[in-house]
Order: C-alpha cells, then structure tokens, then sequence
C-alpha cells in the first residue's frame, strides 16, 4: 500500500493484469453477486434524472424493477447501489445475444446522455472505499473475472492502465499522472 494524495492504494492495481474479456465472461460482473453496484449520493441524482432517457433502453423485468424500488436502493449493509431483479441481475442490464451489457452505456453510446455509468462499474476491477479523511483504492479479484486476468496477462496491461479513462474520471488526470511515477519507479526497483 501507498499514499498518493488522499488515497490509499493497493500496489495490486500496478502488479496484476487485467482486461475485461466480454467474450468469455459474458458480462457476469452485471448479473452475479448479491448487490447492486455501487453507488455515491450525487449519482442517485443523476439516476432519478436520467432514467427517463435510459428507459426505452431497459428490459421490462429492469424497468419493473426499479419502478418497483426506485432507480437507486440503500442495500441490507446501509450502501447506496443499483436496484436488483429477483436478487440477481442488474437492474440496468441489458443483454446482446447472451452477453450482459449496461442500458445506461448504451444511451451513453447512442448519445442520448451524457453520463457514461456508475463510477463503481466504470472502475471495476478497482473498489473504492471512501473514508472521512482518505480514499482506499483495492483490487478487487473475484474468479468470473479469471479470463479478464488471462487477457490481461497475456497482452500485458496492468489493472491501472485498463482503467485508466475511470481514474482520471474519479480522481483526476493529476491524480492519475501520479500514479503512472509510482508505477514507474516500482517497475525500476
């Protein structure tokens, strides 16, 4: 672990590889698990404003779901996260073929918002956990993402840079800059 700014990072983000393989996981990450995804207050916001526009993207167990429960649930540990349908997937996935996707991503995509997702998924397979006064940023490694690490090994890309876009989105392109020295005077040593 280091400190950069007011963050604590794992140095598993700079060490371990990883690049998400759609192709073999099939977009698990949306459907497996038992909550939704992660969620800050102001982005609750924008889900209430939003959802207007990301509905027509939705399937109809999504869209029951969340008229159901709301476009955003507090979950059974006091988090704020995406609702649910039947406890499983996402409330906002969608799915191409037999692939899970994101309804919200897709009017990101289609340009009819101009918010890309929650910053939870954008980062994943980084967690943060905010704490009063610093930021713990982890990796977090679960086995439906074993094929991610097999890519991500066999082309060479650290966790860091697969989620490079979703840093500078959460903590800014200084930020970032920081961690690439780190990164790199690791990689010296």
């Amino acid at each position: 672990m280091f400190q950069l700014g007011k963050t604590i990072v794992s140095e598993d983000i700079l060490e371990k590889e990883f690049v998400c393989n759609l192709s073999a996981c099939k977009g698990a990450c949306c459907v497996d698990g038992d909550a939704g995804a992660p969620l800050n207050e102001e982005e609750t916001k924008i889900l209430e404003a939003i959802y207007p526009k990301v509905k027509p993207f939705l399937r109809k167990e999504g869209i029951a779901a969340i008229e159901a429960q709301g476009t955003w649930v507090t979950g059974t540990d006091g988090d704020l996260e995406t609702p649910l349908i039947d406890n499983k997937d996402c409330a906002y996935v969608i799915f191409d073929g037999k692939t899970a996707l994101c309804g919200i991503e897709q009017a990101y995509n289609q340009g009819i918002i101009d918010w890309k997702k929650p910053v939870s998924c954008h980062l994943y397979p980084i967690r943060i956990k905010d704490f009063s006064e610093f930021a713990a940023v982890n990796y977090d490694k679960w086995d439906i993402c074993d094929d991610a690490c097999s890519l991500g090994k066999e082309l060479e890309v650290p966790v860091y840079k697969f989620v490079k876009e979703a840093l500078v989105r959460r903590f800014g392109e200084d930020w970032y800059m920081e961690l690439e020295k780190v990164a790199q005077e690791l990689k010296n040593q």
